[in-house]
């Protein structure tokens, strides 16, 4: 089946089978493999990555269901040269150990910043809730959509918008 879909800026038609998942079209088919493959049962967060502008774990998406639609991936966060902000927080505020559940986490925060670009602590775990991390304990992730949010607030990216340009 036909897909044509705008991901990360850029238009892909490509023939899939009806039954791929969204997050193996991105790394089999586009060969973007930031966005991870944690589970494939909805439950670690690890695969999200943004649909027309809003959060969704792509191991719950079949390819064939994005088609004509935009996709934006960790790889399209930021600008070639150019970390995102949120990036840059996850670097700067230690965010991040072993790595696998990061890019979900940064596109799920940037979602949040999108929305309200001045979260509190509490706010920030509520809307992590569905990304998993075994290694930091969630702390340096939280001090690090801080700290993004401090950075966009003083760049003019207010509330992540750049995220879904």
């Amino acid at each position: 089946m036909n897909v044509t879909v705008n991901v990360n800026g850029k238009p892909y038609t490509r023939d899939v089978e009806p039954r791929t998942l969204l997050v193996h079209f991105l790394r089999d088919d586009l060969l973007l493999t930031g966005t991870h493959v944690g589970c494939d049962t909805s439950q670690c967060g690890a695969c999200t990555v943004h649909i027309d502008g809003h959060a969704v774990k792509s191991c719950t998406v079949l390819a064939v269901q994005v088609d004509g639609m935009d996709v934006r991936t960790i790889e399209g966060l930021g600008t070639p040269g150019e970390m995102h902000p949120l990036q840059t927080g996850f670097w700067e505020q230690h965010g991040l150990q072993c790595g696998f559940c990061t890019p979900g986490m940064i596109m799920a925060s940037a979602e949040l910043l999108k929305h309200n670009p001045h979260p509190s602590e509490e706010e920030i775990r509520y809307h992590l809730e569905g990304n998993f991390c075994r290694c930091t304990g969630y702390h340096n992730i939280v001090k690090a959509v801080q700290h993004a949010a401090e950075i966009m607030d003083g760049s003019g990216q207010a509330g992540g918008q750049a995220a879904d340009d």
